[in-house]
């Protein structure tokens, strides 16, 4: 499962990717309780890094399932 989150301010934007059998529900609790409470979301990638994103700068989040990677100009 992959995560990406745009910060306020900022063109980039954050990529976390999670291990197989990750809980889509139980993340986007995570995300919206953060939200809520205006404190820091904290993620931890496939790799064991942990990312910490202050509520406020959140512009968007977007969890996806895939994994797969699309290279060159074809389509899926």
């Amino acid at each position: 499962m992959e995560v990406r989150v745009g910060i306020t301010q900022s063109m980039k934007e954050l990529e976390v990717e999670f291990p197989d059998g990750t809980d889509r529900e139980a993340l986007q609790k995570q995300v919206e309780d953060a939200l809520h409470a205006e404190t820091v979301l904290w993620m931890t990638d496939r790799k064991g890094r942990r990312v910490g994103i202050p509520s406020q700068r959140i512009a968007y989040v977007e969890i996806t399932n895939s994994t797969e990677r699309v290279v060159g100009f074809g389509t899926a």
